[in-house]
């Protein structure tokens, strides 16, 4: 098994069962170069899923919890005039660190969501003209509860687009959930981990899954989930060229999880929503309609290569 494929089942039996899912859809962004949007109601483990994969991974993390007041150079950080030095000097943000968690992003003014995009797209920020590479690897794991809309800001297509995978993180099964209950919070736990793989490995790890081989038979039934989503009739504007880029990387990033050296159609098919969900806009008579079940009924649709 490859160095971060052994974190999975640690993590899963250890810290944090019953979410093998979102574990594995961390570590997918991860090895993609990619970030994680979790969309879920308070008190499900979005805070605790960041912060023991940033400990497991054995990187450094920095936290932001959004509000309507936060600044961008809350995030980034800021210059200040150093008396002693008579110089500037840089006082650096949470952003530089290797995991960033950004708690409840949607309750950040648009300003301050936009201070992220250079950061995710680029892995640099520029502040006062002066621009700063972040830290290798660098992923974006940000939050929002999608049923309180009072005091938020929903953020905008072009921020959206910017993270690889949008996904919840659910309820766990009644008897792992009960057991939770009678342990308590474990959140000293998590606190105390040990790192199972360093920064080197993780680097190692990336680039072999941007090896992974995709088929010029998949590449085109990807191209035809692309194709698909923009003639359908319920889809006002379908998946970008992006978005097949970033299922195309999801895709060798699972198969690498799974010890393979080339995709398989259901590297796709499983990836498929959570990666290109988000990235898609319903025409305004249907927007009330479910965008994962749109696509899932979608992908039924198309015929799946043999291999």
């Amino acid at each position: 098994m490859n160095p971060i494929g052994r974190i999975i089942p640690t993590v899963v039996d250890n810290f944090l069962p019953g979410k093998e899912v979102p574990i594995r859809l961390t570590l997918i962004s991860l090895l993609s170069g990619g970030h994680l949007l979790v969309e879920d109601i308070p008190g499900l483990g979005k805070t605790t899923l960041a912060l023991t994969m940033a400990a497991t991974l054995g990187l450094s993390f920095g936290r932001v919890q959004c509000t309507s007041d936060l600044l961008p150079s809350d995030i980034t950080g800021l210059t200040v005039f150093d008396r002693d030095s008579g110089q500037f000097r840089l006082v650096k943000g949470p952003v530089f660190n290797n995991i960033l968690l950004v708690d409840e992003i949607n309750r950040a003014m648009p300003k301050t969501q936009s201070a992220l995009l250079e950061a995710m797209e680029e892995r640099r920020v520029t502040i006062d003209g002066i621009t700063y590479p972040l830290p290798e690897p660098f992923m974006v794991i940000a939050t929002q509860n999608p049923a309180e809309q009072a005091g938020t800001f929903p953020l905008p297509e072009s921020q959206l687009d910017r993270f690889l995978i949008r996904t919840g993180i659910g309820y766990p099964p009644p008897a792992i959930e009960k057991e939770i209950i009678r342990s308590g919070s474990n959140r000293e736990t998590i606190r105390a981990i040990q790192p199972l793989v360093n920064a080197e490995e993780i680097l190692s790890d990336i680039s072999q899954a941007a090896g992974v081989y995709l088929s010029e038979k998949l590449t085109d039934y990807l191209h035809a989930i692309l194709e698909a989503s923009r003639s359908h009739p319920l889809i006002q504007t379908g998946i970008s060229t992006r978005g097949g880029i970033c299922l195309a990387d999801a895709a060798r990033a699972r198969a690498f999880l799974a010890g393979r050296e080339y995709v398989i159609p259901e590297d796709i098919i499983e990836l498929a929503v959570p990666v290109t969900a988000h990235r898609i806009l319903l025409r305004d008579e249907h927007e009330g309609l479910d965008k994962e079940g749109v696509l899932t009924s979608l992908l039924e649709s198309i015929p799946v290569p043999l291999s």
